[in-house]
């Protein structure tokens, strides 16, 4: 399956009070920390730690994985680990023996030889802790050991003379900053300019360049949220200043799934150890915050190590909130030379926080935009000065009945930023775009409702672009919070060159690359008025409730007619069909979602399908909810198409609709339904990407909208 979002899906208890929390605390060791936590272990010889049994004599081979609750050991003969009672455990190395500890076997795999052997460690004191990650940080400082939790960054090969260009030309732009390396060397440096005359890069270190001597030089430089390294073969020096030509090929290094930014002044963590509750209340300044993610300034003496999972976190801002998190550390820095070290750690809010921590993470990594509420009136003043009622050929007087449901939506998705993002990027003369997110799939969210106020940029917006990126950046990181994203949906008419470049250039270029996780192309969008019924009789055909049998031959009929990437974003897997999750997810919060499948029968054959959707009033102007589908089940289900649009007329006037959606997608099959009495309507591309390409579709973006000399008057349904 593609998509898929990499938060972490450890479950966790949920405690009702602080109270609660503290009276479990101790936890026990196997809960305090992950059995593989800590850090891997590699040398050799004298750099070798090594573990005994019983007494200090019994060794039994050389630690690759330690931790305060966990010892892996490479067994230097056989081991009888049958054994199930708590054994004393000593550990030597670099000069010292510690122990005894105490422990017992775990998961050892009795019918390989030489496998490695587990125990985990109970009971260990505070003083014995300290003895042991003083061990640990000896190893670390001396190279002989890493942190067991470190993934290795994801690289691929960029090789496209334009795009490395664009890329390069985004950084310059940005000011961000690289490291140049040679002969076990580095100095950091700046990406200053692309000279567009010499066709040079232009970059400034911290200290003389000449002095490095001749190219080649190896460069990693700072995008958006990857580090690409590059091969400078030659270069020019002069001073602090050095030019290289631009590169024949980028190796792009993806750090983290979500950008992390720095955490908003005054910010602060507090916890208690789990392994060592006499530590006390610990509060330590927080550094950089993501969705997933945090890192935090802690000290040697807090006794943090990699695996640790403090069940509550709490998260203390400077306005006075308190969140509340659970957290896994994953990695802890050396000694830094103020004393500290930095622990950086993955996180998820408590069920009762989530929708405040996404509010403080969003507003952290995009300061300049904020979300929809207090702000209806001036929305509505956008969409009318953008033109954006007059998209499909519509005015905005016929959008005056479905205002005040806008109103409360816009007001309420700030509420719900599990279902819904309204992004706003905001300036002293009002709202100058705004951008919209919901979730109406169980793994997808849709991108809609572009507008941007036309002309000038206001006052203080010196970046050409800023506007546009400022708002796709906060649009699309939002869903990034949620561990069931997998996909991003869109409905894009390619009324301005910017729609046409920034959402089906882009697809179109992952697909010409043979890429599946991207997928576009036009269809043809009708309105359907509800009283327009034809009047006509079908003789033959009965319309009724798909029965579970029909739902399977309609999942597979469109598996084999659609790429895997539209039957998974839009929810037409036979296992996910129904849409109940969704359903019952929006009816939580007391909004209105629902997905019903009606069948065309000739004699009692099924010979067409009709799916039909529905949503909340007011998530989107133009009521993109609000949707109904037709796909042939045999070479005869066309002619069933004028029963099936008749019946979907019954359906939505049931539920109160004047007005729906129907969305074909097959040229033949326009004919067919233009007799069921639908004329009006549009012609946009149908946009999915896979939610792994949103950090490269921001890289984009962010080069789009980098050197842009005017920002577009940008329109979207």
């Amino acid at each position: 399956m593609e998509g898929g979002n990499p938060v972490s899906s450890k479950q966790a208890l949920e405690f009702v009070s602080r109270d609660a929390l503290f009276n479990v605390i101790p936890l026990p060791p196997a809960e305090a920390a992950l059995d593989d936590s800590g850090y891997s272990l590699h040398g050799t010889g004298a750099d070798a730690i090594t573990c005994s049994l019983r007494t200090p004599d019994g060794i039994i081979g050389e630690v690759t994985r330690l931790s305060p609750t966990v010892v892996w050991v490479m067994p230097q003969g056989p081991v009888d680990t049958s054994e199930a009672r708590t054994m004393s455990v000593y550990l030597s190395g670099r000069g010292v023996t510690l122990g005894p500890f105490f422990g017992a076997f775990i998961r050892a795999d009795a019918e390989t030889a030489n496998a490695p052997v587990g125990l985990q460690l109970v009971g260990v004191t505070l003083e014995q802790g300290r003895q042991l990650l003083s061990l640990l940080a000896d190893a670390l400082k001396h190279g002989v050991a890493e942190p067991a939790a470190s993934a290795l960054p994801v690289q691929d090969t960029i090789d496209e003379a334009e795009r490395i260009r664009s890329i390069l030309v985004a950084i310059c732009a940005s000011g961000n900053k690289g490291v140049l390396r040679r002969m076990g060397r580095t100095v950091r440096m700046v990406l200053e300019r692309f000279n567009t005359e010499t066709e040079q890069l232009e970059w400034r270190s911290e200290e003389p360049v000449a002095e490095w001597g001749e190219a080649p030089y190896d460069i990693d430089v700072i995008g958006y949220n990857s580090a690409y390294r590059m091969k400078a073969e030659s270069g020019s020096t002069d001073g602090n200043l050095l030019s290289t030509p631009l590169p024949e090929q980028l190796f792009r290094i993806r750090h983290r799934w979500h950008r992390r930014v720095p955490a908003p002044a005054g910010a602060s963590v507090r916890f208690h150890h789990p392994l060592w509750r006499e530590l006390g209340e610990i509060s330590r300044e927080l550094v950089d915050v993501s969705f997933s993610g945090m890192c935090v300034r802690c000290r040697p003496e807090d006794l943090v190590f990699p695996g640790l999972l403090p069940p509550l976190l709490e998260l203390h801002t400077d306005d006075g909130q308190t969140l509340n998190l659970r957290g896994e550390i994953r990695y802890v820095s050396s000694v830094r030379a103020d004393g500290t070290v930095l622990c950086g750690l993955g996180v998820l809010p408590y069920t009762s926080d989530e929708a405040r921590w996404v509010r403080f993470v969003s507003q952290a990594a995009s300061p300049n935009t904020r979300t929809s509420e207090n702000l209806e009136d001036g929305l509505w003043d956008l969409f009318t000065r953008s033109g954006f009622f007059s998209l499909a050929g519509k005015s905005a007087a016929e959008f005056e009945e479905v205002r005040l449901a806008f109103r409360s939506m816009a007001k309420r998705a700030a509420e719900i930023p599990q279902l819904f993002c309204q992004a706003v990027r905001t300036s002293e003369r009002g709202p100058e775009a705004t951008l919209s997110m919901m979730k109406p799939y169980q793994h997808t969210w849709m991108v809609h409702q572009l507008a941007k106020q036309p002309g000038k940029a206001p006052a203080g917006v010196t970046a050409p672009g800023q506007v546009m990126r400022d708002l796709y950046v906060r649009a699309f990181e939002h869903p990034q919070s949620d561990p069931d994203f997998q996909w991003v949906v869109s409905y894009v008419e390619p009324l301005s060159p910017w729609i046409a470049r920034s959402h089906i250039r882009y697809a179109e270029r992952q697909m010409e690359a043979g890429s599946s996780q991207a997928f576009t192309r036009r269809v043809h969008m009708f309105d359907v008025l509800t009283q327009e019924l034809t009047g006509r009789t079908f003789e033959g055909i009965t319309i009724g409730t798909a029965t579970p049998n029909e739902i399977t031959m309609l999942a597979d009929s469109i598996a084999r007619t659609r790429p895997g990437c539209y039957v998974e974003a839009l929810d037409f897997a036979r296992e996910s069909f129904d849409l109940s999750p969704m359903q019952a997810r929006w009816k939580e919060f007391g909004l209105e979602r629902e997905r019903e499948v009606i069948i065309a029968r000739r004699h009692g054959v099924p010979i067409a399908a009709a799916v039909l959707e529905l949503g909340q009033q007011g998530t989107n102007l133009f009521c993109l909810l609000d949707m109904s589908r037709l796909f042939p089940l045999t070479e005869d289900g066309p002619s069933a198409y004028v029963a099936l649009v008749d019946a979907a007329r019954r359906w939505y006037a049931a539920r109160r609709r004047t007005s729906f959606h129907f969305l074909c997608e097959e040229d033949e099959a326009v004919q067919a339904v233009q007799e069921a009495g639908i004329h009006g309507g549009c012609e946009p591309y149908l946009w999915i990407i896979s939610a792994k390409l949103v950090p490269d579709y921001l890289e984009y973006i962010s080069e789009l909208t980098i050197g842009r000399r005017n920002a577009p008057n940008t329109r979207q349904g």
